[in-house]
C-alpha cells in the first residue's frame, strides 16, 4: 500500500478511537497577538496598559511565567506554534519564510479528530498545504484604514456541534501603530521601561504601542463574549500569548528575554485552577503537543511528517498537561533560541544568534560577532535607535548599553534572576565559567539535533523564503558587514 495512504488509515484509526473516548472532547479557541513583549499587560506587571480582557483571563485561568517562543520573529514563531517542532528543523528559521514539504502542522493533526480547524486574520505560515486551515478572512499586514478583522465570521464556527479549534491572529500590537484609544494614555505618566532610553520619543511611541494593545485585547474581549452566547464556555480551552517581543530594540529580532518570552495564559473551566500562576520553563513547541492530549490523543503517537537529525519524526515539544492539570511547576530544564538576520528587512548579511537558557541563566551565542548587527530598528537614520544614541550621547554608560545593540562579543553570559533585562554580561567572569561550558554544551547538542550547522544555514536563509531562491540580497551591506567568519 501506499504510504500516504497507510498514514492516512492510521490518523483515521487514532480518531476514530479518541472520538469514542472522549465524546465531550475540548473546543479551542487560541488568540495571538502580534509583536507584544510579554510584560505589555497587567497579569504581567504593567499597569499603564489597559488590558481587561486579558486580566479577566488571568483571574480564571493560568498564567505562565516562564514561556518562550524560539525565534523572536512573527513567521517562524507561527509555523513552530503550529507545528510543534524548532524553526531549522522544518526550513522556517528566516522571517518571511516556508517549512520543507511534507512538514504536518495542527491542521492536520486536529482535523484527523474530526474537529473545524479554522483560523482568522494574519496568516503568515508557508505553504497552504502544510497549514491546511480553514481561513475565515481579514488582513495579513493592517495600515490602520476601515475594517482589519470581521469577527463575526466565527460565529458559525462556534455555533456548531462539531468541536472546533479556532486561531484568531491579531495583527495588533505589529507595527505601524495606528490603532486603539490613544487618548486613554498620557505619556507624561507612563514609566518607562528600565531596558529603554526615557525620552520624548520612548513615550510617545509607547503610547500609541499600548494603544494597540489595549486594541487587541477589545478582540480577545468579542471572542470571548461570543462564546458565552452559545453557551460554549465550559467546555473550550481558551489560550491567550503574546507572540514574541515588540520592536523597540532589544526585544524583537533578537535572542534576548525581551524578544523570547511571552505571556501565555490559559482558561480551561473545571480543569485548571483559577488565578494562578505557572514558573515551569515551557516553549511554544510543546503547545500543540499539550493540546492534543488535552483533546484524548497520545502526541508521541503523531508523525510530523519530518525527522529530526537523529531520525526521529515526532514532535520537539513535549505536552506540559500536567503542568496545567496539576499545578506542576517543573517542565523543561533548557529553552532554546535561534535568530537568522539574513533575508529580514535592512538585515546583516550575516548574524546568526543562538541560545540556550534555564530557569536562572541565559547563554547567547553571535556566531559571527565580528560583523554588525542590523535590521529595521537600527539603519533609519530617524528612528528611535538613533534618538536613543543622541540621548545617551553625553552618558558613557548608557550610551555602551545603547551601542550594545550592533556590537556584540562572541558570547554573553546573564543572571535573570538577577539581572531580567540582561544587561550585565557575565561570559567574561572566571567564577561562572562552569555554567557556560554547561550551557554551550547543551546549546551545541540541540543544534546538532536540529541539523543546525551555524553560519551555514544563515547563508542558506534566502533559499527558505518564497520568491527570493534566486534572488540577490538587497540588506544593508556596510563592509563591516561583509566579514563572515569561518
Amino acid at each position: 500500500m501506499h504510504k500516504l495512504g497507510s498514514l492516512f488509515i492510521f490518523y483515521c484509526l487514532v480518531a476514530n478511537a479518541v472520538i469514542a473516548q472522549n465524546p465531550e472532547r475540548p473546543n479551542i479557541l487560541f488568540f495571538h497577538a502580534d509583536d507584544m513583549s510579554w510584560r505589555d499587560c497587567e497579569p504581567y506587571g504593567n499597569p499603564d496598559v489597559l488590558t481587561p480582557t486579558i486580566s479577566r483571563l488571568a483571574e480564571e485561568g493560568m498564567c505562565f511565567d516562564n514561556m518562550h517562543t524560539s525565534t523572536a520573529m512573527c513567521a517562524p514563531t507561527r509555523m513552530q506554534l503550529y507545528t510543534g517542532m524548532y524553526p531549522a528543523r522544518t526550513g522556517a528559521y528566516p522571517n518571511h519564510s516556508m517549512v520543507y514539504d511534507g512538514v504536518r502542522s495542527l491542521a492536520h493533526h486536529f482535523n484527523n479528530l474530526d474537529y473545524r480547524v479554522a483560523l482568522i486574520g494574519k496568516i503568515h505560515h508557508e505553504p497552504f498545504r502544510s497549514f491546511p486551515f480553514e481561513f475565515l478572512g481579514g488582513r495579513h499586514h493592517d495600515h490602520g484604514d476601515g475594517m482589519d478583522i470581521d469577527l463575526e465570521r466565527v460565529k458559525p464556527i462556534l455555533k456548531q456541534d462539531k468541536p472546533f479549534f479556532l486561531v484568531v491572529s491579531s495583527n495588533q500590537p505589529h507595527s505601524p501603530w495606528n490603532r486603539g484609544p490613544v487618548e486613554k494614555y498620557d505619556k507624561t505618566k507612563i514609566a518607562v521601561p528600565e531596558y529603554m532610553i526615557d525620552c520624548e520619543k520612548t513615550r510617545s511611541d509607547l503610547i500609541r504601542y499600548y494603544a494597540e494593545i489595549t486594541y487587541s485585547d477589545s478582540l480577545l474581549g468579542v471572542c470571548m463574549n461570543y462564546l458565552e452566547e452559545v453557551g460554549k464556555t465550559k467546555n473550550t480551552i481558551v489560550v491567550f500569548t503574546s507572540e514574541q517581543g515588540s520592536s523597540f530594540p532589544f526585544a524583537k529580532w533578537t535572542c534576548y528575554d525581551m524578544g523570547l518570552k511571552t505571556a501565555f495564559i490559559v482558561k480551561w473551566p473545571g480543569k485548571i485552577k483559577p488565578g494562578t500562576r505557572n514558573e515551569a520553563l515551557t516553549q511554544y513547541v510543546d503547545v500543540v503537543p499539550t493540546l492534543l492530549e488535552a483533546s484524548g490523543i497520545d502526541p508521541l503517537e503523531i508523525k510530523t511528517g519530518i525527522s529530526n537529525a537523529d531520525g526521529e519524526t515526532g514532535f520537539d515539544g513535549q505536552s506540559f498537561l500536567k503542568v496545567l492539570r496539576d499545578d506542576k511547576q517543573e517542565h523543561r530544564n533548557y529553552v532554546f533560541g535561534i535568530q537568522t538576520t539574513r533575508g529580514i528587512y535592512s538585515g546583516s548579511v550575516c548574524y546568526p544568534i543562538r541560545s540556550v537558557r534555564s530557569r536562572q541563566y541565559k547563554y547567547i551565542l553571535n556566531l559571527n560577532s565580528g560583523a554588525h548587527f542590523y535590521n529595521m530598528v537600527n539603519v533609519s537614520t530617524r528612528g528611535i535607535y538613533s534618538v536613543w544614541l543622541n540621548e545617551t550621547s553625553g552618558d558613557k554608560e548608557r550610551n555602551e548599553y545603547v551601542t550594545r545593540y550592533k556590537t556584540r562579543p562572541k558570547e554573553e553570559l546573564y543572571d535573570i534572576l538577577t539581572d531580567p533585562y540582561e544587561s550585565n554580561n557575565l561570559a567574561e567572569n572566571p567564577d561562572m565559567e562552569d555554567v557556560k561550558i554547561e550551557l554551550r554544551k547543551e546549546l551545541s547538542a540541540w543544534m546538532k539535533e536540529q541539523g543546525d550547522e551555524g553560519i551555514e544555514t544563515e547563508m542558506k536563509a534566502l533559499e527558505r523564503q518564497p520568491g527570493k531562491k534566486n534572488n540577490t540580497w538587497t540588506g544593508h551591506e556596510e563592509q563591516t558587514n561583509r566579514k563572515i567568519l569561518n
